[in-house]
């Protein structure tokens, strides 16, 4: 079986539910593949069984290994409030809680006053609340993702329904809002939109009668794929294992037209034609996520000036300083991808490459199946979006800062790099830079981004563990701990939040559990700044010396010497992974070029 093709977006979803087992097994034989391990709690108010197979399947091909508990059927409710020993010894690290229309237990009824409404949407909202809170005493490190509810197909008053009171509509609407406001407000806490899933896919294809009555499934058996697939689009983007780059071709792609035959004043753009329209709306989109943290890179087949040209078109919503990397010219796609991924330091597998040519997707589905290359159709260009938000590759479950500022940091890095190849010495290119860190112990402000790179950088990253916001927090809360976040900016602008260290402090050794740096600002100086930071703050508390471990996995490989050029002495070895000892008296400070800030609040 080819896996390449199963998990090409559009998905074909009978082949995923007659297949479950054999694509399972396929998965899990995959050579050299890194598995982050979770254990994942669905506390269920329907049938579930397949919804939670398909959800493997899709974590599985994102590198994700859970393992699952299951309550019994429509025991959420008694899981989360009452506690059951069973998910106790679990210890989960997310908890889905699986709810639709048909839990809700206070509908309204024709004839109710407003004021009786009114207290049933109270009485559902403080029946989930429970739940939710339950949960977050139980298991204050669990990330809990909740289902918002679908609407009904069976409306008894028409239009009627969305308008009156005690109209179901009206009243599920209202109910979605609250449990919108309460994600608003509570960290580690995500709505899975079943809501607007449903509207997608439409409500008489979603709902299915006598599947609920015979095996109680909440939605028909045929959607059981895009609804798993949601949930992985939430546990992925939680788990940092989003895509970071879009690559696109241009003619046919971004524009209707060939660039060089047609000329820049001919290609289709704008709003003259029902297919300008189209490559306009699809511009736009990109522009949107570029907005957001996307970067944005060409890989074309064309001549680099002319190529070039159709963004001077007076419609393009689209312009050359959008893209961080440019490649125009007559080389292999496959081989552009590759210099593409170098160019911007970050993985091919953070890839998404959208080309109108078959005959190119194809090419690098098959050199580099790491790549995510959607199906997408060049007569119907609204499809282009469909294959991207269908697939989830940038779905976001919180926007930073930091997401928004990224490519004016990696802009920044080549201006850095073109500094560096005109300056002298490597050292004259670092003091040129006029760099200022600022360290401080982990703070609230931060919480978000902080979990959000302990699941991103993985090249500088000792120990590659992964923390979620909660885990973040109890070990800021924690007195055996010592946390640091460094932020680094030059006079190329703020590279923002960029380097994560966590200790934990026993007896007078401070053992560092986590040490991660973007791989933005690599051999800049920063590492010397942390680990100065680190050995003051170490050596306050008492420390007498540091010990540092090493994990090698398939991509840290870059820092397997670090503690060693730094100093310390390797005390153990167990195959590739060493554990480091680095004495604090006498130590005697590392970092240069770089000034220290005080922390502002």
């Amino acid at each position: 079986m080819n896996l390449n093709h199963v998990f090409t977006y559009p998905y074909d979803n009978d082949l995923l539910m007659r297949k479950q087992k054999s694509i399972r097994r396929e998965l899990l034989a995959r050579p050299n593949v890194e598995y982050m391990d979770k254990r994942i709690a669905v506390l269920c108010g329907s049938t579930v069984d397949d919804i939670k197979n398909i959800l493997e399947l899709f974590l599985l091909d994102a590198g994700i290994r859970p393992q699952f508990y299951q309550s019994e059927y429509n025991k959420f409710y008694e899981d989360a409030v009452f506690g059951n020993p069973e998910l106790e010894s679990f210890q989960p690290d997310i908890i889905i809680v699986f709810t639709s229309v048909i839990n809700i237990l206070n509908l309204p009824v024709l004839g109710d006053e407003d004021a009786v409404v009114g207290q049933k949407l109270q009485m559902e909202m403080e029946r989930f609340t429970q739940v939710w809170n339950g949960l977050m005493e139980r298991y204050p490190n669990a990330v809990i993702v909740q289902n918002n509810m679908e609407l009904s197909y069976e409306i008894e008053l028409g239009s009627l329904d969305a308008v009156e009171h005690y109209g179901m509509t009206r009243f599920v609407e209202a109910l979605n809002r609250r449990f919108a406001d309460y994600a608003m407000s509570h960290d580690n806490f995500y709505l899975h939109d079943l809501h607007g899933l449903a509207a997608r896919i439409g409500l008489l294809k979603w709902h299915n009668r006598f599947q609920y009555y015979a095996y109680k499934l909440a939605m028909s058996y045929d959607v059981i794929p895009e609804v798993s697939l949601g949930l992985a689009k939430i546990i992925k983007g939680i788990l940092g294992k989003n895509k970071k780059c879009l690559v696109l071709d241009l003619d046919n792609t971004l524009w209707g037209g060939i660039i060089g035959d047609d000329g820049m004043e001919n290609i289709e753009i704008g709003h003259e034609t029902p297919t300008a329209e189209a490559y306009t709306a699809f511009q736009q989109y990109v522009l949107k996520l570029k907005e957001r943290g996307v970067i944005l890179a060409v890989c074309s087949k064309n001549e680099n000036d002319i190529a070039k040209t159709g963004f001077n078109h007076p419609d393009s919503v689209l312009h050359i300083e959008d893209f961080i990397s440019f490649y125009a010219n007559w080389e292999p796609k496959n081989n552009n991808l590759r210099a593409i991924a170098e160019e911007i330091n970050i993985g091919t597998d953070s890839l998404v490459f959208i080309d109108d040519n078959p005959a190119e997707r194809q090419l690098v589905r098959d050199t580099m199946p790491e790549v995510a290359v959607p199906e997408v159709d060049p007569v119907d260009v609204s499809s282009y979006i469909r294959a991207i938000e269908g697939a989830g590759f940038f779905e976001p479950v919180m926007i930073s800062e930091d997401d928004r500022k990224r490519n004016e940091s990696y802009r920044g890095n080549l201006r850095r790099k073109s500094l560096a190849e005109t300056a002298k010495t490597y050292d004259e290119f670092l003091q040129s830079l006029g760099m200022e860190a600022e360290i401080g112990e982990f703070r609230p402000l931060y919480y978000d981004r902080i979990a959000q790179l302990t699941n991103k950088s993985n090249q500088f990253n000792l120990t590659t563990r992964r923390y979620t916001r909660a885990d973040i927090e109890q070990v800021s809360d924690d007195e055996r701990y010592v946390t640091l976040y460094g932020r680094l900016r030059d006079k190329f602008g703020d590279n923002g939040l960029v380097s994560v260290v966590i200790g934990e402090k026993i007896d007078d050794t401070l053992h560092i559990r986590l040490w991660l740096m973007s791989c933005r600002v690599l051999k800049r100086g920063m590492e010397q700044m942390m680990l100065d930071a680190l050995a003051a703050r170490a050596a306050a508390d008492g420390c007498q010396e540091l010990v540092g471990y090493y994990y090698k996995t398939a991509k840290n490989k870059m820092v397997a010497d670090l503690y060693a050029a730094f100093g310390f002495e390797k005390i153990m070895q167990s195959g590739d992974d060493t554990v480091w000892r680095l004495p604090l008296g006498g130590y005697e400070k590392r970092g240069k070029y770089i000034t220290l800030l005080e922390r502002t609040e």
